[in-house]
């Protein structure tokens, strides 16, 4: 892989890392309720989704998507609906970002395996990435090369910004934890990041199938 192409790709994929969306809501959330024990996995399921989209996007999801207006609207009206949901739970009160009590035994009441499985859907349904690896991803593939050590490369670069970024928004989210000790101030970011998710969603919904 040419030297150039790294250096092209390298700061559009951190442009698209560390831009706030969902991945970065979710970690935000996580850390301030459980700290590394619960923005960990939720990092490392973020990560995994990423991976799957990009060999979607490798084996040619991203021309079904393009040539298939009913494909793209079932995947788009159901990573809207998640995004939705997701938000919604915030705002009734089902989700919260304060730190919930753990159970009799002192164990958090939502283990490492669930945290990793909501992030892994909210990367694999999230507008974001679902363009970047569909979109721009392609157009930094050679076909005159061989294309796996390419995915492997580029999927790696991606991948190995995205987890140290969602880990320090997560951190940085816990070291604003007395913010969320604060029932009032709760109840305010709840209702914000119930109110992102569901933009989101809404955004997904709105978008449009490439053509041509």
């Amino acid at each position: 892989m040419q030297t150039q192409t790294l250096i092209a790709y390298t700061p559009v994929s951190a442009v698209s890392v560390v831009t706030p969306g969902p991945a970065s809501i979710l970690a935000m959330r996580n850390g301030a309720a459980g700290g590394l024990r619960a923005v960990l996995p939720s990092s490392l399921g973020n990560v995994t989704g990423l991976f799957l989209l990009s060999a979607a996007a490798m084996l040619g999801l991203g021309v079904v998507l393009q040539s298939s207006a009913l494909l793209f609207a079932a995947l788009k009206i159901a990573g809207a609906a998640y995004l939705i949901y997701l938000g919604l739970r915030h705002l009734l009160g089902r989700s919260s970002v304060a730190a919930p009590p753990p159970d009799t035994q002192g164990r958090p009441p939502r283990g490492a395996w669930a945290l990793y499985l909501e992030a892994t859907f909210v990367a694999g349904l999230n507008p974001k990435p679902i363009l970047f690896f569909t979109a721009l991803f392609p157009q930094f593939l050679n076909a005159a090369e061989p294309l796996l050590p390419q995915f492997f490369i580029l999927t790696g670069i991606f991948m190995g910004m995205s987890l140290p970024s969602l880990l320090a928004y997560g951190l940085l989210a816990r070291r604003a934890r007395r913010l969320f000790q604060q029932p009032r101030a709760v109840l305010w970011i709840n209702r914000a990041v119930g109110s992102v998710f569901v933009a989101f969603g809404v955004a997904l919904l709105r978008l449009k199938r490439a053509t041509g």
